[in-house]
């Protein structure tokens, strides 16, 4: 069972072109139907059947994994035979029809404009603190995810035209607009990057100290230490500046679309819950401000 799971990663890497995360997510995940597939008595992928399968979520289910997880774990194992199907392994697709319980939608967390400006306000003194503003300003500015920050290599932005190429999911090019605050930051950044280049010729945008790519765990700790830095109620994480970028930028212009084409969603399903925090903050100044609807102090 191991080794399909094997030839299957390979295949994502090789053939879909998926990232690191994604693979290792797909890995976890089938790993986990293994367990659960042998606990029933089953050692072979041609001899789970859909019973198997429902039941593999229902065990899930039962010890508190959310229905969002189980889906997750379910479309990893409908992926994987699928991949059996097309390779002509095995004909029969016992997942095909399994559904994982329904669960509340979890509105992304978000940050209003002025707390946003308190924390890109923060004072630069250092070539480590001129490196992190840079970092938390393109990040709001261009929405971009952790990944994508990651991957950035010098020649990606272009500070004249300003805009930068982003390499989103599935190797999928973007190009998307930098505001003038963040050029500015990265203007600034570029020219003390070099003192950490001492006998090294790293492309990374970002560096660490030692001269080498910037990890995304060094980013996120980055982060969270600036938010605990502002006594924030809303731990400060990458994903926080993609999700106030989307809100904030939709609040003001309204425009679906164009956001979507900014953020690299494939689908406008995925870019709509932003519409739900838009109408949240409506629905918050409705409660203010309507005569009939204001509570009592």
């Amino acid at each position: 069972m191991e080794k399909l799971i094997d030839d299957f990663i390979s295949y994502l890497r090789t053939a879909r072109g998926l990232s690191p995360y994604t693979l290792t997510n797909y890995q976890r995940d089938l790993q986990q139907a293994v367990l659960l597939f042998q606990a029933q008595g089953i050692t072979d992928w041609h001899a789970v059947e859909s019973q198997h399968v429902r039941a593999m979520a229902a065990k899930e289910h039962a010890r508190g994994l959310s229905g969002r997880s189980i889906a997750r774990l379910l479309c990893a194992v409908r992926s994987f035979y699928n991949y059996l199907h097309q390779q002509g392994i095995y004909e029969h697709h016992p997942a095909r029809h399994v559904r994982a319980p329904k669960s509340a939608k979890k509105l992304p967390a978000t940050i209003d404009v002025d707390a946003m400006q308190a924390i890109l306000d923060h004072p630069v003194e250092d070539a480590l603190s001129v490196r992190d503003y840079a970092i938390l300003e393109l990040l709001y500015s261009s929405g971009l995810r952790l990944s994508e920050l990651v991957q950035l290599n010098c020649n990606a932005i272009d500070l004249t035209a300003a805009q930068v190429q982003v390499l989103g999911k599935g190797k999928k090019a973007r190009v998307v607009p930098v505001g003038r605050m963040a050029i500015n930051a990265l203007v600034r950044w570029l020219s003390v990057r070099g003192l950490w280049l001492v006998g090294k010729n790293e492309v990374a945008l970002f560096i660490s100290q030692q001269g080498n790519r910037l990890t995304p765990r060094a980013i996120q700790k980055r982060i969270k230490q600036r938010g605990i830095m502002h006594d924030l109620n809303t731990p400060l994480y990458p994903h926080l500046f993609r999700h106030c970028f989307a809100s904030h930028l939709l609040e003001s212009s309204g425009d679906l679309r164009s956001v979507q084409e900014l953020l690299g969603h494939a689908d406008i399903s995925t870019t709509q819950i932003y519409t739900h925090l838009d109408f949240q903050y409506l629905a918050t100044i409705y409660d203010k401000a309507h005569p009939r609807a204001k509570r009592e102090k």
